[in-house]
């Protein structure tokens, strides 16, 4: 008798929704996050360790001792109850320079870990701490699912006796760290964050605020003096009045000393033009959210101009104002410096060569405006110079997001929207983003992650705009599929989930963005085991094609097919059989055969669910046949169908087949995914279930059990497939050891 009680056996995936299409990125089931990448063997750790880009100190950087004195006591009178410190103050003050002056004396002293984390995006977490876990060898750190990496790193540092710091780098979503904060039973670590938000999420947990304002005027005034000193005469006298113009500001401070050193202008004279200058009234006092942007708007536009004035070829000069522009779109805390050579960025600066590009990009760093990190290949603009920046964009009211644009939209951006400044600069930004994302069989998960947060920062700075631009779009639907790709399923569901909303919202509940928003969102649900909201979803999807498209559209047969796979997800396999079969027929006589091979493949399972064994067999066998010769032998989309044919063969007893379908398809997937990839862990646990039948016991219940281990630590302990293949576990424990109790659940 079987130990397997399931009315069906767990495969790699459930059955793709494309009618025909690449089974890799069917709309519904695990298998649609297929990424072949080699996964290297771990090399020796050499202690001490530096993961992530610590920012350069600044020229004439201030200690500011009063301000280390309290975050040094905070830290001291909590002992090792008090983990945490949270630097929390506006932007500008100098909250990041602060914590690169602690990670750069920690890197000094020998600390053996010190991690720098961009934190304003979540899977921007995660992925620094999957890539910290890979570069100190953490136990169960395979390389393969980021998220189950960064846990496994979190368990490491709440345990080890080894010295570190974790700094969290301008926290912008309080709620979505929650689970993600380190912590340390031993004391042996600590963490150092910074936020512009005064949360009281970010306190408690062993968490202490330390608000950080302005310079003291005599740091403002050391740090002209320090930072005009290789030029004599600069500080002329007027230095403790020029930094209380300026508010004592150390962003302001640093674009007017900048100013100065480029221009040899003393700081009277810097004054004078300051307090002449009218560009600071081009921002309302209702935009200065902060109190700051009057005197930052100011010194970046004096900046700007002497910057255009100091290049005397004139080769940059035309390009410097749209540089700045396109920059203040992304994320502040940087984006590849790839970026700048992209041939979208290129036509938009005019079709400009990539030397003058550079130059203009080293001319902005020299005043202050930008910086350039060589060592890490970053480009970084502070968030309050950024905000200068786009106040001055065309098509941009300071402190006001676009207008909503007119619904619903066709397509491509209108005419009328095109000639606006700030579209183009989007239209732009989209484009370089989208050349520069990975391809999905060749991953860079630090790189993806860097390009979704300058995604959320284009999204933030646009507003409704960003859904008017069909390439914006195209961004935010890629950002969506890495998340699948990576298996963050909690952040792919609220993204979907989000754009879904938006896209009824901006350009219509029938556009077909829209409707593929929300066959992503219950590709989400579906993966996630919440079956009947993917099909309430999918229904949903399916009516609005068949009454707009048609019921034999393509489009329409698409969405037949994925509400055919909820159903079968739900276990309504009747329901699935009957609209596949539907798909099928349709799809043969308006498409073809080859086209409609994975609709066969997905039928042949719903079949074999149903006990229909001799017509899932022949059905699988014809899809193989036609899949294998359309991609070839190959292919990584053939696991799932192979892996979908042992399952018939087993369940018609035809054991000795299955289990050498199951092997070959398991040793491609060791080869293409990793052996620990999540999508090889559920081909090692259905090789397990075949092996028991043929009597391989012992090899068997290890195969499971390592499987089991696994997929608890990608999908957790409640997710159906993982029940399912842990009862079947402590069965097989049961029947190997009857004296002792079964496996844990």
């Amino acid at each position: 008798m079987s130990l397997w009680r399931r009315r069906k056996e767990p495969t790699v995936d459930e059955p793709g929704v494309s009618v025909g299409g690449d089974v890799a990125y069917s709309a519904l089931g695990p298998y649609s996050s297929v990424v072949v990448q080699q996964t290297p063997a771990p090399a020796a750790v050499v202690w001490p360790v530096e993961v992530g880009a610590v920012p350069a100190l600044a020229s004439a950087f201030q200690p500011r001792a009063g301000l280390r004195e309290r975050i040094d006591a905070v830290r001291a009178e909590g002992g090792t109850a008090v983990l945490t410190q949270v630097l929390s103050g506006g932007g500008g003050v100098g909250k990041s320079q602060l914590a690169a002056s602690y990670a750069a004396g920690a890197v000094a002293e020998g600390t053996d870990l010190v991690v720098w984390v961009p934190a304003g995006e979540l899977q921007q977490v995660v992925t620094l701490y999957a890539r910290a876990a890979q570069r100190i060898a953490v136990p169960g750190a395979a390389g393969e699912d980021p998220e189950a990496d960064a846990r496994a790193f979190l368990a490491w540092l709440a345990t080890t006796d080894r010295r570190w710091l974790v700094v969290l780098d301008d926290i912008g979503a309080p709620a979505a760290l929650e689970g993600w904060w380190p912590a340390s039973r031993t004391g042996s670590g600590w963490v150092l964050a910074t936020t512009r938000l005064h949360d009281a999420r970010l306190t408690g947990g062993g968490r202490r605020r330390v608000s950080v304002d302005v310079y003291e005027p005599a740091e403002a005034v050391a740090y002209l003096r320090a930072r005009l000193a290789e030029e004599p005469g600069l500080a002329d006298g007027a230095e403790e009045e020029l930094a209380r113009e300026l508010g004592y500001l150390p962003l302001a401070l640093g674009h007017a000393a900048a100013y100065m050193l480029n221009s040899g202008l003393g700081c009277t004279a810097y004054l004078d033009l300051f307090r002449r200058s009218s560009l600071g009234d081009a921002l309302p006092p209702s935009a200065d959210a902060e109190g700051y942007g009057r005197a930052v708007a100011t010194t970046l536009l004096l900046s700007l101009d002497a910057a255009e004035a100091a290049d005397p070829a004139g080769l940059a000069r035309p390009v410097l104002r749209p540089v700045l522009r396109l920059a203040a779109l992304l994320d502040p805390a940087g984006h590849p410096a790839a970026l700048w050579e992209t041939a979208a960025v290129l036509a938009y600066l005019g079709g400009c060569d990539v030397g003058t590009v550079r130059a203009s990009l080293r001319v902005l760093h020299r005043y202050a405006l930008l910086t350039c990190d060589s060592g890490t290949g970053t480009v970084r603009m502070h968030a309050l110079t950024a905000r200068a920046v786009r106040e001055a964009i065309p098509g941009v009211i300071p402190g006001v997001i676009p207008e909503p644009i007119p619904e619903p939209i066709p397509g491509p951006i209108p005419e009328v929207i095109r000639e606006e400044g700030l579209a183009r600069l989007a239209e732009t930004a989209a484009a370089a983003l989208l050349c520069l994302w990975p391809s999905p069989d060749r991953p860079d998960w630090e790189l993806v992650a860097v390009l979704r947060a300058n995604t959320d920062s284009l999204a933030a700075a646009l507003g409704p705009l960003m859904w008017a631009v069909l390439d914006c779009r195209r961004l935010l639907f890629t950002a969506g599929h890495s998340l699948f790709r990576e298996g963050l399923l909690a952040a792919a569901t609220a993204h979907w989930a989000a754009l879904a909303v938006a896209g009824a919202e901006l350009l219509g509940a029938e556009h077909p963005d829209t409707l593929e928003a929300l066959t992503r969102l219950a590709e989400a649900y579906s993966r996630a085991g919440r079956a009947a909201e993917a099909i309430e979803v999918e229904a949903g999807v399916l009516a609005t094609c068949e009454r707009v498209r048609g019921p034999q559209d393509g489009i329409t047969l698409a969405a037949r097919a994925n509400l055919a796979n909820c159903y079968a997800v739900a276990g309504r396999i009747p329901e699935a059989v009957a609209l596949m079969e539907q798909v099928v027929a349709d799809q043969d006589r308006f498409f073809g055969p080859v086209d409609t091979a994975q609709a066969r493949a997905n039928l042949a399972t719903f079949l074999q669910q149903t006990g229909r064994l001799s017509e899932a067999i022949v059905l699988a066998e014809q899809a193989l046949e036609e899949i294998e010769g359309a991609v070839g032998p190959y292919h990584p989309n053939l696991l799932v169908v192979r892996n979908n044919l042992a399952a018939a063969y087993h369940d018609a007893g035809r054991h000795a087949e299955a289990a050498a379908l199951k092997e070959r398809t398991l040793a491609d997937a060791e080869r293409l995914l990793g052996p620990e990839h999540h999508q090889t862990s559920f081909l090692r646990a259905n090789l397990a279930v075949t092996y028991w039948e043929l009597g391989r016991r012992a090899e068997a219940a290890a195969l499971l059990d390592r499987a089991v281990a696994e997929l608890r630590s990608v999908l957790g302990d409640i997710h159906p497939d993982v029940v399912a293949y842990a009862r079947s576990l402590a069965s097989m424990d049961s029947a190997l050891h009857p004296d002792r109790p079964g496996h844990p659940l």
